[in-house]
This record gives structure tokens, sequence and C-alpha cells, in this order.
């Protein structure tokens, strides 16, 4: 970190906008309300690009952003752009674990293969989610990563096809 701080004050602009970007992906603790307030002020704005960097920020420090959770649930339901979705959905699961089973249960759907593959990882166990995670590991038009954790999840024992 320390180079980054070198970086960022550095003359030459692309390293110092690389000393910027390390500094802003590893804030500390006193980043916290800035970056809460930066991911209301994007939902406020309609800003649908850019608030899956702020999500990521966000999930580093867990619990002690909860106050951010409505506002990732809220970008998770109504973002135009699928690839947010993951960034979304990866802060809720370190800041609030709660409620998201339904969450993961509808990953399983995505179009993006990264969330599916988180809905493969942590949906609950139950026949519709079974019966889909069976789905995705029989589906040749699937990638073979999620083909592999499908078949992974549906392997363990609280999970079989």
């Amino acid at each position: 970190m320390a180079a980054a701080h070198d970086w960022a004050r550095a003359d030459v602009p692309w390293l110092a906008a690389l000393g910027a970007d390390v500094l802003a992906d590893h804030p500390g603790p006193e980043a916290l309300p800035g970056l809460v307030n930066e991911l209301v002020g994007q939902w406020s704005a309609r800003e649908w690009c850019g608030p899956d960097r702020t999500a990521r920020r966000l999930a580093r420090f867990g619990p002690d952003v909860a106050e951010a959770a409505p506002c990732l649930r809220r970008f998770w339901l109504h973002t135009p752009h699928s690839y947010e979705r993951t960034a979304y959905l990866r802060a809720l699961a370190a800041i609030d674990r709660d409620g998201l089973e339904h969450l993961y249960a509808e990953s399983l759907w995505d179009c993006e293969e990264t969330t599916r593959l988180l809905g493969i990882a942590s949906a609950p166990t139950g026949p519709e989610t079974l019966g889909r995670i069976a789905v995705l590991r029989d589906d040749p038009m699937e990638t073979p990563e999620v083909r592999a954790a499908a078949r992974t999840r549906l392997a363990a024992p609280t999970g079989s096809g």
C-alpha cells in the first residue's frame, strides 16, 4: 500500500491514476461513511454504471456497513446491467446474509455465469433448486465451469440429483 500512496502522488498521470484506483479499492475504515453515501447517491441519481465497484469496496468491511444492505438489494433488483449483479450479491453475502436464500435461488436462472456459480454454491437445498442445478449440470449449452460446479453441488451429501 505504501507504493500506491507514492504512485498516487506521481507526476505521471497514468501512474497517479493507478495509485488512486488501488487506494480506492482498499479503503480504510475512515472511508465507510463516504462509501455508504456514494452508494446511496448512485441509487438516488440512478447511476447504473459503477455501483458494482462501490459494492466491492463496501464488501471488504462486512457487517460494519450493514446500513448499505437495503441499497444493495435495490440495485440487485433494478440494475439494467446483469454483469453488476454478481458484485451486489457478493457484497450482500459479506455484509448481511439474512434473507439471501431467495436471491441465491434466483441466481440459478441468471444470464451471468458468475452469478449462476454463486447460486449453485449457495442456493438452499430444496426440490426446485436442486432440479434447476441438475438442469445446469446437464445443459450442453452451459459453460464447463457451471456444469462442473453443478455436478459438485449435486454430488455433495446435502444435494443429490
